[in-house]
């Protein structure tokens, strides 16, 4: 298989699933937004402020657009609002099989509540906001998915038990 790509929302387990998949596979593994801070030389909630989220889009896009050409054999963790862009579905679609890793607001809340470095979630009381946004990506989310998990109440093992299981199936 070419690559993994795991979406969803913010705290859904992307980034703790992804480490632990790519190290159990001898992949590599791939945090989009660590690439674009890396790259920036600043961090995500800067690059909002400074920028604004449009800029920072189009940063996900032209990362996208490199990585269709050297980003092979790997687990991708994507920030929650990359498949937001029709034209980044299609590129996380063409880029390997995707993993959209779903949780239930309460679980979302319980592991982001205390994270002061998600720009998506300032401004207004923290459950409305995670509950417009996540009304809002959820049809994207399933449009841009192969293969839906769901994380809550399973551990990590769970989940990667059950990817494991879909992507057979995927081929």
């Amino acid at each position: 298989m070419k690559n993994l790509i795991l979406i969803g929302f913010m705290g859904a387990g992307k980034t703790t699933v992804g480490k632990l998949l790519a190290k159990e596979k001898d992949m590599c593994f791939v945090d989009t937004d660590e690439r674009i801070v890396s790259e920036q030389k600043r961090e995500i909630p800067d690059i909002f402020l400074k920028d604004g989220e449009e800029y920072f889009r189009d940063l996900e896009t032209e990362l996208l657009l490199r990585m269709q050409e050297d980003t092979y054999h790997a687990v991708i963790s994507v920030g929650g609002g990359m498949p937001v862009r029709k034209q980044n579905r299609e590129l996380l679609r063409s880029l390997g099989c995707v993993v959209y890793l779903s949780a239930s607001k309460q679980t979302i809340l319980e592991r982001v509540k205390n994270d002061g470095s998600r720009p998506m979630l300032n401004g207004g009381e923290l459950e409305a906001r995670v509950e417009q946004l996540m009304k809002d990506r959820e049809a994207l989310y399933r449009q841009t998915a192969h293969i839906d998990v769901r994380t809550d109440r399973r551990s990590v093992r769970q989940v990667l038990q059950i990817i494991e299981q879909e992507t057979r199936r995927f081929g």
